[in-house]
């Protein structure tokens, strides 16, 4: 949709969430505590569950009982014909090009409530979390770090989207704190492991995207049509303890260094909303993907991502990161192929994450163990306050956007705070 097009929402065009965003999330008001099915418009939400029989063409005239549920799985599983008539139909009548709303005073008063009034919380129930490992520099960086310069990448790596199996019951909505996580570490190797706190505590600059349709168990799905099977895109934060995880990745991969907590921005912006950005794919030429990964099509976007750090004693926070999505070296397509080329089914509501995402730069490294490269130097936050890793009462607020013609396209934020361990 062209920047032209205007919503009659007063001032929505000058924001992260113009007409031609149109971000879904779910939310409850203080008034209402139920779950509900949410637009960003502006500063505002559109309350879908108050405009359901507005739906009426037809393919959701059909399921206008989607936009009542209290999460989004139900849509997303319905696919591209009907994600794409929703957009239709929402930017129609906040443009008032069919004034259904816009002529309707009573029923913008119940639908139309400020961002302000509503709490978010995430988007769908989330049965499966996938963590992919798909920035090349990223990689290079850590494996240069714990194996140096000459076996940064594993032998597989240039090969196939490396992944693992996250946990999806601690994936919490933005503004949630992550207390820090206690564990066993060895930080002496001639000395047995020992138990407390972490004392490494990380961030990861990532985005995640949600499945829409899922595939029969035993049938995978093929590259060429792994976008029917992609809905929207947020914003992550894999919190990390690299002291526990060093110590537990040999040999099945992470485990409690990455369970503890995950946070994700609460609007999942649509792949409709993207395509304006979308941008070549990283070139795959040596060595060249097997057959059943390969896509010509451009399927990567230019997303320019950040991420800051507030402290305690901190007045605002300071920007240590600036990164982008368009660096990653594999693609979404790639890797929910990957990951159903075994015939795993995917269901609606599933979320797979692109792994840190970091650039070749020293501001566009995606994690506290790429910017003090390993505790060997430290990262300054203002005159007074610098980091290694992460300490009790820093908030990490990661956000990202799109930047078009006369418009710009928002995730809003993935916020969290750190708070001490438990005493055992």
């Amino acid at each position: 949709m062209a920047a032209s097009v205007k919503c009659f929402i007063e001032g929505s065009d000058a924001t992260e969430f113009p007409i031609q965003n149109l971000p879904f999330g779910v939310f409850s008001t203080a008034t209402d505590p139920t779950h509900r099915i949410g637009v960003a418009i502006g500063e505002c939400v559109l309350d879908l569950s108050q405009i359901s029989h507005l739906f009426s063409g037809p393919v959701l005239s059909k399921t206008q009982a989607v936009f009542t549920s209290t999460v989004l799985n139900g849509f997303m599983g319905l696919g591209r014909a009907a994600w794409s008539e929703a957009r239709a139909t929402l930017q129609a009548l906040l443009s008032g090009s069919d004034n259904r709303l816009e002529s309707a005073p009573d029923l913008r008063k119940t639908a139309i409530i400020p961002q302000k009034d509503v709490t978010m919380h995430l988007p769908a129930d989330i049965g499966d979390y996938t963590d992919f490992y798909s920035s090349r520099e990223h990689a290079t960086n850590v494996g240069t770090m714990f194996r140096g310069p000459d076996n940064a990448l594993m032998p597989n790596w240039l090969h196939l989207p490396v992944g693992y199996h996250g946990r999806s019951s601690s994936v919490v909505v933005s503004g949630t704190p992550i207390r820090r996580p206690q564990g066993q570490t060895r930080p002496n190797d001639s000395e047995p492991p020992v138990f407390g706190p972490c004392k490494l505590l990380d961030f990861e600059l990532e985005m995640a995207f949600f499945v829409g349709p899922g595939n029969n168990h035993g049938e995978p799905i093929p590259i060429d049509r792994a976008q029917d099977h992609i809905f929207g895109m947020v914003l992550m934060n894999d919190w990390s303890a690299r002291d526990i995880q060093k110590w537990e990745y040999v040999p099945l991969g992470p485990f409690n260094a990455k369970n503890f907590g995950t946070s994700i921005s609460p609007w999942v912006v649509t792949v409709d909303a993207l395509m304006p950005f979308v941008c070549h794919n990283t070139e795959q030429t040596d060595p060249k993907p097997l057959p059943y990964l390969l896509h010509s099509d451009p399927f990567s976007f230019k997303i320019n991502l950040e991420v800051a750090i507030k402290g305690e004693k901190m007045d605002k926070a300071s920007t240590v990161c600036k990164s982008n999505f368009n660096y990653l070296y594999w693609s979404m397509k790639q890797q929910l192929t990957h990951h159903s080329i075994t015939g795993c089914n995917m269901r609606p509501g599933d979320l797979l994450a692109s792994g840190t995402i970091s650039g070749t730069t020293p501001d566009s490294l995606g994690s506290m163990l790429e910017l003090c490269w390993k505790g060997t130097r430290t990262v300054n936050l203002t005159d007074t306050e610098e980091r290694k890793f992460l300490r009790d009462g820093d908030e990490v607020v990661m956000t990202g956007c799109c930047e078009g013609d006369g418009y710009r396209i928002g995730f809003g934020e993935c916020r969290g705070t750190v708070l001490p361990a438990i005493q055992l």
